[in-house]
């Protein structure tokens, strides 16, 4: 997970893998990144977005989470989350916004948010970064910032996912019907056998 920091309005302004790979690597950034700017005044934020799914899968809920730390001195204000990175004709929204706003943000916290969307393609996507502006001070200049981005992951049709990870109880049902016959018919004739040989024979008076 890679983090991004903000940048003032005008200046010049980012990929992982699906199938999900978070952790390590984006706590070693973000303490970097934390050692780089403790001596700058107001706020200052910090902002990742991850995927919760292990596999996205069309027609299924996928789960994004959003984070944003302020690491500064001073509380962020009029904070904007904003997640253009979602087309409407492949992706519906289950639950929750990809446009939210904080009042506030204290110093040395966090706030969370959380999106379920729902692919309705199959096919490859580039999860891509959302926008998160803020006042780093009272009546100071508008900051953005970028949120991590997940990267370019696939996003498996349904039939896929099923054939790759559902239990197939349907299939062993239809082995076992299809290779019936070759072990019951010789099963019978053994035992139809074994009943003839068996039998006692009456003894006469």
């Amino acid at each position: 997970m890679q983090i991004s920091g903000g940048r003032k309005e005008g200046s010049s302004s980012h990929i992982g893998s699906l199938e999900i790979t978070m952790g390590t690597l984006g706590v070693f950034a973000l303490l970097a990144v934390v050692g780089y700017v403790t001596g700058e005044e107001g706020a200052r934020l910090l902002a990742s977005k991850s995927l919760l799914n292990r596999y996205a899968v069309e027609g299924r809920d996928l789960s994004l989470q959003y984070n944003i730390y302020n690491v500064g001195t001073s509380a962020a204000l009029e904070v904007e989350l904003s997640d253009d990175s979602f087309p409407p004709e492949d992706f519906g929204i289950v639950s929750g916004m990809l446009h939210v706003k904080w009042d506030r943000i204290a110093p040395a916290s966090n706030v969370s948010h959380t999106v379920v969307l729902r692919p309705l393609k199959a096919g490859y996507f580039n999860f891509t970064s959302a926008s998160v502006s803020y006042l780093a001070q009272e009546g100071g200049q508008v900051v953005v910032g970028y949120t991590s981005a997940p990267g370019q992951g696939g996003i498996l049709a349904q039939r896929e996912f099923d054939r790759r990870f559902s239990p197939h109880y349907l299939d062993w049902a239809a082995f076992g019907v299809m290779t019936l016959p070759s072990i019951g018919i010789p099963l019978l004739l053994w035992y139809s056998s074994k009943r003839k040989y068996d039998t006692p024979k009456t003894k006469k008076n």
